[in-house]
């Protein structure tokens, strides 16, 4: 059963993320207690205000993909000094948060 705090969970682990790192949706299931729930991770952050307060551009697929169709996503991280590999997707090698 998913308790009634999850999204504040899941908010809290995304504003630890620091600025030039990535983590995934997957990581931040696992950190709250809740490793098969990735999905609903993914879900919560859809639905996010998306403010300064919580970095949601910092979290990716397992693959390193960001979001479809949020293109403000690539820039942000761009400006954080993240790069991307020749596939588009972020090399999780280097700048994976755990």
């Amino acid at each position: 059963m998913i308790p009634a705090d999850f999204e504040d969970r899941v908010y809290e682990v995304v504003r630890q993320i620091p600025r030039g790192k990535v983590t995934t949706y997957g990581q931040i299931a696992y950190k709250i207690g809740f490793p098969k729930n990735s999905r609903l991770v993914g879900a919560t952050l859809k639905h996010s205000k998306r403010d300064k307060i919580t970095p949601c551009h910092r979290v990716v697929n397992a693959a390193g993909r960001l979001v479809p169709n949020w293109e403000e996503q690539r820039e942000l991280l761009l400006s954080e000094g993240v790069q991307f590999k020749a596939n588009g997707h972020v090399d999780l090698k280097i700048y994976f948060w755990q």
